[in-house]
């Protein structure tokens, strides 16, 4: 695929911008597919709308009928969101599709006024995406309860599973970062990370992000304030993890972190930066750590792009720290929403930080089959002493969801093998200051 250069990109965006704000999501999806192909685009008439930084995100939203379409015309007064309940909006506003993995709940709604123009891979996309809102049985004694954390980088609520077994023991945790659209409730019964805490036992913390911080509820990893140490999301979920550490008084050693897609970029720039705190780190289907710093960037590095507009330059994708974090990684081989490049770009990461480097390893490589599913192949780096490092799990055949996952949950792939399962005896392979 020939990718438009940085202007000639963020012009296009501007335009499907002002299109989607306009109402005419049909034409700005057509605009955006000509645009990642490499097309010329046409000017439109709906140049009169503003366009600023985050447009995508935040902003008056409107839900869209398709009568009012046919009909051109604007959308209904029941339609309109006040600004007041502009969180709320957020939450339920119409996502453009170029933003690939920030497609959302609202896909129904691009469905409804028809995807015909669209190519393969966005209809795919934007197919069932809907998120499902599970309502999961607890074993008797577990808990699994909201609450919110707040610090000076702002606040966030979340879910924390505890296991019945729980009695005030130091137990392991493992932090989860759900994609985008999702919940923790629906990542929890997708990835069934709490029936396995149940029988370990550990902790799970599920820290959710809020419409009002981006549209489609993505941890925004392409942001530079949300990049840095002490700063932004990363910020808050640090401390909301030690917060629950010194509340339950968990093991300190057994401390880790997981994310799908957006919320794998987000797990691994945690990770990054901060190794003193995460023994571990498990990323599905998710981005390097620094390899973005806007929509454009973001868009480029998701669809493989290995070029300056993908933010792949020695500054910000190296790995930040010299110390040996381990690292589990999934990704299908046939996702098409980030591509499979990006697996093998975080296991890079990774083994640079290690000081290890992939042309002065052996690493080792299996392969298998989950009966009547997927196969897949596994590749292993290992320390001197034997210890592994690193595994990167190609899954054949995989799209963009979590292998092994419970179809009770959004952006699942049962067929795959169970990558929580083997995350979290990864994770417990690997405490901190571990030999």
């Amino acid at each position: 695929m020939n990718f438009p250069n940085n202007e000639t990109l963020m012009a296009h965006l501007q335009q499907a911008t002002r299109l989607t704000n306009a109402g005419q999501l049909q034409q700005a999806t057509a605009l955006i597919q000509r645009a990642l192909q490499g097309k010329p685009v046409a000017q439109t008439a709906a140049r009169s709308a503003d366009f600023t930084d985050g447009a995508l995100f935040e902003g008056q939203c409107y839900e869209v009928d398709k009568e009012e379409i046919e009909s051109n015309h604007g959308p209904s007064k029941r339609a309109k969101k006040s600004a007041t309940n502009r969180e709320h909006a957020a939450d339920e506003a119409v996502t453009p599709p170029w933003s690939g993995a920030f497609a959302g709940e609202s896909a129904s709604e691009l469905t409804k006024v028809g995807l015909g123009g669209v190519s393969k891979q966005w209809r795919d996309t934007l197919s069932g995406l809907k998120v499902k809102q599970p309502s999961p049985a607890l074993p008797e004694g577990a808990t699994f309860n909201n609450a919110t954390f707040a610090n000076a980088a702002g606040s966030r609520d979340y879910k924390l599973y505890v296991p019945s077994s729980y009695q005030g023991q130091a137990l392991p945790l493992v932090v989860m970062l759900h994609g985008c659209t999702q919940n923790p409730d629906d990542f929890a019964a997708g990835t069934g990370m709490n029936l396995l805490a149940e029988k370990t036992p550990c902790l799970v913390l599920y820290p959710a992000q809020r419409g009002s911080a981006n549209h489609s509820r993505c941890w925004n990893w392409f942001k530079p304030s949300d990049q840095r140490r002490d700063a932004g999301e990363p910020a808050i979920i640090a401390d909301m993890t030690r917060q629950i550490i010194k509340e339950y008084r968990l093991d300190k050693q057994r401390v880790y972190v997981a994310g799908l897609s957006a919320g794998g970029a987000m797990a691994t720039t945690l990770a990054q930066l901060y190794p003193e705190l995460y023994a571990a780190v498990g990323v599905h289907s998710g981005l390097p750590y620094g390899v973005a710093q806007d929509m454009p960037s973001a868009l480029a590095a998701m669809q493989g792009s290995a070029s300056p507009l993908a933010g792949l330059n020695q500054s910000r994708s190296r790995a930040v720290n010299g110390e040996k974090i381990p690292a589990i990684i999934f990704h299908g081989d046939q996702d098409s929403t980030v591509h499979p490049s990006n697996g093998e770009r975080v296991a890079a990461q990774y083994l640079a930080g290690a000081a290890l480097s992939p042309s002065k390893t052996q690493p080792q490589q299996r392969t298998g089959k989950v009966a009547k599913g997927r196969s897949y192949t596994c590749t292993v780096h290992s320390h001197s002493n034997g210890k592994s490092l690193l595994e990167l799990w190609s899954i054949h055949g995989g799209a963009h969801a979590w292998a092994g996952g419970d179809s009770a949950g959004s952006y699942t792939d049962p067929k795959g093998p169970n990558a929580s399962r083997e995350m979290l005896r990864f994770f417990l392979a690997h405490p901190k200051n571990a030999s």
